[in-house]
């Protein structure tokens, strides 16, 4: 068994570390807007639910040398973005919405999705995913390394409104097919992993 101190590590190791080993980690492909009121869209893999009651989603943002990448920055200012699930039919377009951009320039415009007005924020979702979710910042959680400087953002989202393709989610039911979702997750580096053979446990009662 190796054992690892992790203050021993550098930042890279250290993050190299913690994204190869909790895997795989559901990708949240984020819209959210400008002052200038460009549509921005970026994927990010740091990415779970929280809660049920209330409905809460968080995402962790890394900084960029101490700056706000944009998403959080729009997120901070406005209160509001929505959050798609990724599947395959849309994973090479996310990909492509990875690149860094100037703030005026919308990472859409390299990819063949479409907007879609939202119902109660006024952030745009994406037409093509059939999952979004609507949501309003919960809360902005900072994290600094042991040097002080921030390196973090932790955008907790409440959802205020959830999109469901009818192909997906069965309304009688309350359920979502994860096999036709065809749901993208992220490994380590640049590797991604579909939805493998999945199982049935009950718990113990």
């Amino acid at each position: 068994m190796i054992t690892l101190q992790m203050d021993k590590l550098s930042q890279k190791e250290a993050y190299k570390l913690l994204s190869g080993s909790i895997v795989p980690r559901p990708i949240a492909f984020m819209t959210s807007l400008s002052k200038e009121n460009v549509v921005n869209a970026a994927p990010f893999s740091f990415f779970n639910v929280i809660s049920g009651d209330p409905p809460l989603i968080a995402v962790s943002i890394g900084r960029r040398q101490g700056e706000m990448k944009d998403t959080a920055k729009h997120i901070t200012d406005r209160g509001e973005f929505v959050i798609h699930v990724s599947d395959e039919a849309l994973i090479e377009d996310i990909n492509e919405t990875a690149a860094t951009l100037p703030e005026e320039e919308s990472e859409l415009d390299r990819t063949r999705l479409h907007q879609v007005k939202s119902s109660v924020v006024t952030v745009p979702g994406i037409k093509e995913a059939r999952i979004r979710f609507e949501c309003l910042l919960e809360k902005h959680l900072i994290f600094q390394n042991e040097e002080g400087e921030i390196t973090v953002d932790h955008i907790i989202g409440r959802v205020v409104c959830a999109h469901l393709d009818e192909s997906v989610y069965d309304a009688e039911k309350g359920y979502i097919s994860t096999d036709v979702l065809k749901p993208v997750a992220r490994l380590a580096g640049n590797d991604y992993v579909c939805l493998g053979t999945s199982f049935v446990l009950k718990r113990p009662e």
